[in-house]
């Protein structure tokens, strides 16, 4: 999987504890991951018997979803696809927009990789149109080795003043991490998609706060929509992520966006993961949420993001600050429909019990 912040790595064994504990409460087996992004949590669920429908805003983690999620590795096996990305990495390196733009004027991959992963892509977008979940397979093959060979912290706002010990590694391209059975991958907003779903449980992780997931990835949307964009800045970001940009990153809209989210919902239960250091409060977050059904909030401390231990560096790539804190508090909120759920989970909840005002 990619590095991605706000990646929920280390929390999915915690997640799939919830999920399991509703499902033998409810026989619930479906999940919708509305803000699926790496699509960590998505494959978790669907190597745990979940039948799963992964949306998102951005082209990158749609195609990243295709692949992982709803790509059937019964379909494309490793025999079938292992001696494409054979021949993929065997092909000569080529210069143009994408080494000049991301090696050059800016540096996010050393000229050598940047000349393979052009090449590469240049050849997919040639020859595999034809096959979109093949074509997304190929696609998150490159992007999981590019992610192995960049110069940055684990985000693409910058890169790093000196090479990364990484970045001089070889390019390699493997078989991603291909689940058997069937899945789904959505492309859209969430607020719209959530009224088109029929799910058990609907998973919910919107962003934070105001980065934009687009700027700190602005590559990955590139890489797959192979768009030559034109671009700013000294990270070379694409000109669209000035203007591209979800509800949920703005402080004054989120809250609304949430509540709209909430109220089109049609799943018996929901699995609402947010931190501390976000636009809401807890307490806001399940005055939101007991309009809709029984709550419990479950929390655990967490070790922030990798760059918050790193330090905070400038788009230049040079250390310019240090993070106030390493830690911060992580919360699961269950919200349900059903009282037999919701009573499985009330001695888990060291935090916060909560009953419907209207139900």
């Amino acid at each position: 999987m990619i590095k991605y912040i706000g990646s929920k790595r280390s929390l999915i064994p915690w997640i799939l504890e919830v999920m399991i504990k509703i499902s033998r409460s409810s026989g619930a087996k479906t999940v919708a991951d509305l803000f699926s992004g790496s699509a960590r949590v998505s494959h978790a669920l669907k190597s745990r018997g979940f039948y799963v429908i992964a949306n998102d805003f951005y082209h990158y983690a749609f195609t990243i979803a295709k692949a992982l999620v709803e790509a059937d590795r019964q379909e494309y096996p490793e025999e079938r696809v292992k001696p494409i990305l054979e021949r993929l990495s065997q092909l000569p390196p080529k210069r143009g927009w994408f080494t000049e733009t991301y090696c050059e004027e800016a540096r996010f991959f050393q000229p050598k990789n940047g000349e393979r992963i052009e090449a590469i892509r240049e050849h997919i977008e040639e020859h595999y149109t034809h096959d979109p979940t093949l074509k997304a397979i190929l696609l998150s093959s490159l992007i999981l080795a590019a992610d192995k060979v960049d110069s940055t912290t684990g985000v693409q706002m910058a890169y790093l003043k000196d090479w990364a010990p990484r970045s001089y590694n070889d390019l390699r391209l493997e078989y991603p991490p291909l689940l058997p059975g069937p899945g789904e991958a959505l492309l859209g907003d969430a607020i719209e998609v959530v009224e088109q779903v029929e799910a058990d449980i609907l998973y919910l992780d919107p962003p934070y706060n105001q980065h934009s997931y687009l700027g700190n990835y602005h590559i990955w949307e590139t890489l797959v929509l192979w768009d030559k964009p034109k671009t700013y800045g000294v990270a070379r970001k694409r000109e669209d992520v000035k203007y591209r940009k979800s509800h949920f990153n703005s402080r004054r809209l989120a809250k609304e966006a949430l509540s709209r989210l909430l109220a089109k919902a049609k799943a018996p239960h929901i699995v609402l993961s947010f931190n501390n250091e976000g636009f809401f409060t807890a307490q806001e977050i399940e005055d939101l949420l007991k309009e809709w059904g029984y709550v419990v909030r479950l929390s655990r401390r967490h070790k922030r993001y990798i760059g918050a231990v790193i330090g905070i560096y400038n788009p230049k790539g040079e250390k310019v600050g240090v993070a106030s804190h390493t830690e911060n508090t992580e919360f699961l909120f269950v919200a349900t429909r059903s009282r037999k759920v919701y009573d499985e989970f009330v001695p888990l909840s060291k935090e916060s019990v909560v009953q419907p005002s209207l139900f």
